[in-house]
């Protein structure tokens, strides 16, 4: 019964779907417009190079949690000299409390946008209180319940290029055929999307999230073939949604903005709004709202993320199946760093450049991080017999150098 097929693939769908739709965060959303508008269709390709490389990277990380029964940080502490520890927390948590307050900071504006009365900044706190009460209050299957369903709110953002006319002949060809240009703009936007796609803060997400799924079963879970191939299908499917969202993200902008002259998008309302009078209200709405529905969906993650680095590194107890009184270091720490990234929308940055530092940030410090991931995965002290095959080690580094080359062309023009 297909009906059947259909449900029991979806409730096998757990880290791996919430991960690679929390990618589609409201910082994506702001890179891959900010792609569009400025170069057209000239990135398409990216969404096509990014799927075998995210697909590599996120199925390293599950592999680990799956099998080390440990997040990231606890797999570093036990393994690793403590510099390598505290080297990836400085390489990690000041570009997540960034990305989460630009989340926070473009679902105020947009909320602002479509109800004018509301105040942005009212709107904002608004978001962070319920956000936090639900984090805290709430035990981790009704939360990954609810994000799975907020994950097909990306699924608007394929409506729209279908109220516009494209050219499907350049559409296949900036598909297809890279386009690279030795320029510093496009270089800033190249590691912007790799940064947002490849995005650090999953690393860690990923891998814990593995270890809470095993835990809400059985202690006892084998690690088997069926349980690494489960686990690879979820991670396939949740970066396949990823990808598609971000290359409709692209071609929508590419087509409407960049052809109507708007190349520079400061903030998520001018994207919002340019795009209101050509391709209609029902448009305009539907790229409102998958903001809104993006951030509520990975501002868990982003907050999530940084609760697990600093639990597991500092020895307290950690996880979202855990009561807020069980573990108060770890909520304590998802507290803080909502309201830290609360702080950005009262200091006069713009939401689109927010969201852009975050996504730039992330481009230059992963390949620190990959580095210690393959490392990780090569380890058969760690891994057991569930090290890297020949693919995961081909993807994973290729992924290493392209985005090590990538960062490292955009700090040469920069200076």
């Amino acid at each position: 019964m297909p009906n059947n097929r259909f449900t029991r693939f979806w409730r096998n769908l757990g880290p791996g779907l919430i991960t690679g739709a929390s990618d589609d965060d409201p910082s994506g959303i702001a890179t891959y417009t900010q792609a569009g508008a400025m170069f057209g269709l000239s990135t398409l390709w990216t969404a096509v190079v990014a799927y075998p490389l995210m697909v590599g990277i996120q199925e390293m990380c599950a592999r680990i949690g799956i099998v080390t029964r440990s997040g990231l940080s606890g797999v570093l502490k036990k393994h690793y000299p403590r510099p390598f520890l505290y080297l990836m927390i400085l390489f990690s948590v000041p570009a997540i409390i960034i990305n989460i307050g630009a989340n926070i900071q473009a679902m105020g504006a947009v909320t602002n946008m479509l109800f004018p009365a509301f105040n942005p900044h009212l709107a904002s706190v608004l978001f962070t209180v319920l956000l936090l009460v639900l984090m805290v209050f709430l035990p981790y299957r009704p939360i990954a319940s609810v994000l799975k369903y907020l994950c097909l709110s990306l699924l608007l953002y394929l409506l729209v290029p279908f109220w516009v006319k494209l050219d499907w002949l350049a559409v296949l060809k900036h598909t297809l055929i890279p386009s690279i240009r030795l320029e510093k703009d496009y270089l800033l936007v190249l590691v912007a999307i790799f940064g947002t796609t490849v995005s650090p803060y999953l690393f860690f997400w990923q891998t814990s999230m593995e270890v809470e799924e095993a835990e809400g079963q059985s202690n006892t879970v084998m690690v088997d073939k069926k349980l690494i191939t489960n686990m690879k299908r979820d991670v396939d499917f949740g970066m396949f949604l990823t990808c598609i969202v971000f290359f409709f993200i692209i071609l929508s902008t590419g087509t409407v903005l960049y052809n109507q002259g708007l190349h520079n998008v400061t903030t998520v309302q001018e994207a919002a709004t340019a795009l209101r009078p050509l391709v209609g209200e029902k448009a305009y709405w539907f790229f409102a709202l998958g903001v809104v529905g993006t951030g509520l969906l990975s501002i868990p993650v982003l907050a999530g993320s940084v609760s697990y680095i600093m639990a597991e590194s500092f020895n307290w107890k950690v996880g979202l199946n855990k009561k807020w009184f069980d573990a108060p270091g770890f909520y304590v720490t998802m507290a803080v760093a909502l309201l830290l990234g609360l702080l950005f929308d009262f200091v006069g940055i713009s939401t689109m450049q927010a969201l852009f530092l975050a996504a730039i940030l992330y481009g230059l410090t992963a390949p620190v991080l990959i580095g210690l991931l393959l490392h990780i995965a090569n380890n058969p002290a760690i891994m057991g017999s569930f090290v890297n095959g020949k693919w995961s080690n081909f993807w994973g580094w290729t992924t290493l150098v392209l985005m090590t080359v990538a960062a490292g062309l955009l700090v040469y023009y920069l200076l």
